[in-house]
C-alpha cells in the first residue's frame, strides 16, 4: 500500500499529499469559513517531490484526501559513473542505480538517505 487517506482538516504545511497523481509537500493551506449553506473549504498548494512542479486543489474540509506513505531508508554508495550512482540498501542489501539529482555530489563509501514514495526512489541530503 503506497498511499493512505487523511481528512483535509488534519493536514498542515510541511506534510505530504497526492495532488494530480504527484506526491507533494504542502507549501500552503488556506481555509475559508463555512457559508450559509455550505461547508468550509481548504485550498491546498504543494510542490512535487520529484520534479518540483506546483499543484493545487480546493476540497471541502471534511473530505478525505490521498496521502503518500513514505519509507525512509539508508544506503551506501558503491559507485559513481557520470550522472548515475549505484547504491546498496542498508537493510536488505539490494543494489540499485539512480540519476544524481542536481546540486548533489557523491563519493563511494558514503552513507546517504533515500525515500521510497509511491514506488519511486528519491535521494535526499542528510539535512532534508
Amino acid at each position: 500500500m503506497e498511499t493512505t487517506f487523511e481528512e483535509v482538516v488534519k493536514l498542515r504545511k510541511g506534510r505530504y499529499i497526492v495532488l494530480d497523481g504527484h506526491p507533494c509537500k504542502i507549501s500552503n493551506i488556506q481555509t475559508s469559513a463555512p457559508g450559509k449553506h455550505g461547508h468550509a473549504k481548504s485550498r491546498i498548494e504543494g510542490t512535487s517531490l520529484f520534479d518540483k512542479s506546483k499543484h493545487s486543489t480546493v476540497k471541502p474540509s471534511g473530505t478525505r484526501v490521498e496521502v503518500p506513505m513514505i519509507q525512509r531508508r539508508q544506503a551506501q554508495i558503491l559507485n559513481v559513473t557520470g550522472s548515475r550512482v549505484q547504491l546498496m540498501d542498508g537493510q536488505n542489501y539490494e543494489t540499485f542505480e539512480e540519476d544524481i539529482p542536481a546540486g548533489m555530489e557523491f563519493t563511494p563509501g558514503q552513507e546517504i538517505f533515500y525515500w521510497i514514495v509511491m514506488g519511486k526512489k528519491l535521494l535526499k541530503r542528510e539535512d532534508q
